[in-house]
């Protein structure tokens, strides 16, 4: 299950389309084997877009990381007017966010990058439904990261499961961040955390 946070060239293509409603918005989506969710928009990620949505400040820029096909920061680019770039380290889920971004007429920034890798911006909100099948280390270092790419009043963004350690991950991430939980939902945790502690 590693394949869709890596660039396996050995996994053959099955490109299809899937629709997704948000807020009386309609989008079309490309998908492929080797990306995250690929027959559907998975629960986790559609409770973290409608909470974002419902309690977000209108900031103007934003990082989506691990975008996977690119429905995160497409859909708020689309419904909230944001400028959005868009990163993730599997070329296949960089192309269908290009293929998704053109479908969807919105015109965000894509490109690749190991977790912060090629970052050189700062931003006012970072969003991501971060890959737990990574493991760990690369988990952890995507929220852990984020303050050093935040404005100083800048937001992060994520969801995590319950049974997947939610409980210990917010609670590791209280030595960086002033950290809450917006939102819980079956088994599924929204978090926003701001930079209170990190400077």
């Amino acid at each position: 299950m590693e394949h869709y946070f890596t660039n396996n060239e050995n996994i053959k293509s099955n490109l299809r389309s899937i629709d997704y409603t948000v807020k009386n918005t309609s989008f079309v989506f490309y998908t492929d084997n080797g990306v995250f969710s690929k027959f559907n928009v998975d629960y986790g990620t559609n409770l973290l877009i409608n909470t974002y949505l419902d309690n977000c400040k209108k900031t103007e820029e934003v990082l989506d990381v691990g975008c996977g096909y690119g429905v995160i920061g497409i859909v708020i680019s689309k419904i909230n007017g944001q400028k959005v770039e868009q990163i993730d380290i599997n070329k296949r889920a960089l192309h269908l966010t290009e293929m998704n971004n053109k479908e969807n007429k919105t015109n965000n920034k894509v490109y690749e990058s190991n977790i912060y890798e090629n970052i050189t911006s700062i931003y006012d909100v970072i969003i991501t439904n971060p890959p737990i099948r990574a493991g760990k280390k690369v988990y952890m270092t995507i929220l852990k990261e984020a303050h050093k790419h935040l404005k100083p009043d800048g937001e992060l963004w994520f969801v995590a499961r319950k049974d997947q350690g939610a409980k210990t991950i917010e609670k590791e991430l209280r030595e960086k961040y002033n950290i809450n939980l917006i939102k819980k939902q079956r088994g599924y945790y929204i978090y926003k955390a701001d930079f209170a502690l990190t400077n």
